[in-house]
This record gives structure tokens, sequence and C-alpha cells, in this order.
């Protein structure tokens, strides 16, 4: 069976082939279109939110392979994720992250979307039973790549369920914790061993003042993040700037971080053990329409690589709800 890394990118959905209102239109990303035969990660490439049956006639099924091929590999698919999961209202991070890492419909469980933190109700669900925690229970060989400054253990260790908690009460730090696996801080950073949320140092240099750790371009980030997939059976990476910036609105702002992301991802692929399946997905949609905050469109989902016995499980990929349980049967621990 295939190795899993899982990036997590916040606030991503597959929008319209229009220029004036999605970024992803106007960027350049020279991986991605490798990816994906010189198409950009839109609705109409992926299809439909929906199983097979139910996509557009005139878009490719979600089963259908969009990348290349090779003998040995799976081929890339761009998949839409159902990230309403049957309840009205607008997707949001809260309840969409818990879904994506426990396989639950979170979003029913609480009753309405939630965000931007795990609800109360569901800190347990996703620190006791995510796919990080599974993973673990199984035996595998488990990490989570994010570096998270060690300030903020204090306040884990001050009162979990407290506001004191800060950025822990969002989706993969907290299952991070319930796995044992929030041990990369700043030294690992400084060594390589962790990558930032943002992806380079930045933040890390100005607004935390940690002037040693060293400035990372996004492909060196990408070097860093494959060196640690290379290591383990699944590594899970999390980016939340994809949603901050969609949430500020700026047309220039978001094609530039769409650029750096796909960088990063150039980054990753070279490095990247070819049993290693590269799946990406999103919680909700929000940057590929500058127009409002988050939208209705379905989240971003991309899987390429890893062995050819990763292609039927991947085929299960149709909401946040199918991404944990894939995960684990391309891991061989079942669902």
């Amino acid at each position: 069976m295939s190795r899993v890394l899982f990036v997590f990118v916040d606030g991503v959905g597959l929008g319209d082939d229009d220029a004036t209102i999605n970024p992803f239109v106007a960027a350049r990303l020279p991986v991605l279109e490798t990816l994906l035969d010189g198409e950009r990660p839109l609705r109409r490439v992926a299809g439909a939110a929906t199983p097979p049956g139910n996509a557009s006639a005139d878009a490719p099924s979600p089963d259908r392979p969009v990348g290349g091929d090779s003998r040995d590999q799976a081929p890339s698919r761009l998949v839409a994720l159902d990230a309403s999961l049957g309840v009205p209202g607008t997707p949001q991070s809260g309840t969409g992250q818990s879904s994506l890492l426990t396989g639950e419909n979170t979003v029913e469980r609480f009753g309405r979307h939630y965000g931007p933190w795990v609800p109360t109700s569901l800190r347990p669900l996703v620190r006791d039973h995510s796919v990080l925690r599974r993973a673990v229970d199984a035996g595998l060989r488990v990490a989570f790549a994010n570096a998270y400054p060690e300030l903020l253990l204090e306040r884990v260790r001050a009162g979990e369920n407290g506001r004191r908690l800060g950025p822990l009460r969002a989706g993969p730090p907290l299952a991070a914790l319930g796995a044992g696996l929030l041990t990369r801080h700043a030294e690992d950073l400084r060594q390589g061993r962790a990558v930032a949320s943002e992806i380079v140092n930045d933040g890390w240099r100005q607004r935390l003042g940690r002037t040693e750790l060293p400035v990372v371009t996004p492909s060196e980030a990408g070097h860093n993040l494959a060196a640690i997939a290379a290591r383990n059976d699944l590594t899970l990476f999390a980016h939340y700037t994809t949603d901050y910036v969609g949430h500020r609105g700026s047309f220039h702002e978001a094609v530039k971080v769409l650029e750096g992301f796909d960088a990063f991802l150039g980054g990753v692929l070279e490095d990247l053990p070819d049993d290693v399946l590269l799946l990406i997905a999103s919680d909700h949609g929000n940057i590929e329409d500058v127009r409002v905050e988050h939208t209705q469109n379905p989240a971003f989902g991309l899987v390429c690589g890893g062995a050819r016995d990763a292609e039927e499980p991947i085929r299960g990929l149709h909401s946040l709800m199918d991404v944990a349980g894939v995960v684990m049967e391309v891991l061989g621990a079942g669902k």
C-alpha cells in the first residue's frame, strides 16, 4: 500500500473560470497546470461534488484521471469535495475541519455549519478519533509537520477548553494533540524538521521575533515537508493563509498566495518518494471568489502519486467525510 502526505489547505474551493473574481485563473501555477494537463483547478475540471453517476455531462467524472499517467504510479485527480454535507448554510472551518479529520458528519451532529474554531462539543471527537489518532493506534509512523510555538502548549496545560487555546482550537492541531504529535517547535523549524503553517518562516521571524530562524522559500519548505513525509507512513501539514487572504478580499494578495503554494507544491513533488500519495484537501470555499468570504462551492481536492493500489480507494472521494477513511484505506489500515 501507499504512504500518505495529507496537505490541508484552509478555505479553498473550486470556482468558475472567471479571471475577474477567481485568482486561480490569473495566477501563474505551473505545477498545478502540469498535474492537471494544462488545466486550472476549477469546478468544471473536477465535475460536480457528487458521485460519478451524477456528474455533469460536459465535465470529467471525479473518478477519471486528469493528470498524466505512468506505469507504476496512479495519475493525478482533481476532486470536488462536497462541503455542505446535507445541511443548509455556508460551510465553515470548525465543522468542516472536524468532518475532514474524523470522517463524521459533524455539521449534522452539531446542527449547523460553525467556525472558525472547532466547537467545544466536537473537540473530544477530533482529539480522540481523528485520522491521526487512528493511524497511531494502528501502529503506523505518523507525523504532524507543522511547527507551533512552545508557549501554546502552556495554554493547553492551563485549560484545554478555554479561550487560552488560541489557534490550537483549529482542527489539525487539536487532532495532533490527541495523537501526541504536537511536538515540533522553533528548533525543528530552524533545522528544517518542521514547516511553518504559512510555509515560509516570515511570520515567526517578524511577529514572534524569532530572527534566528532561516529565511526559506516556498520551494525549500516543500523539500523539508517531503523529507518529513519520506520518514513516515502518514504526514499531515496544515496551511491556513489561503483562508486568511480570502477573508481580506484582495485579488492581488490572493494571486500571490496561490503562486507561493504552487511553488511549495513543486518543492514537495521534487523530493516526494514514489510510494507516497499526496492528498490535498480543503474544508470549504473562499479564496476562489474574491467578491465574498466563504462560498458554497465544492471544496478543493487533489490526489497525485502513490502506488497503483491507491486508485481504488481514491474513487471513494466525494465529500469531506470521505477523506479520513480513504487515507486509512490507502495506508492499509482499514477505514
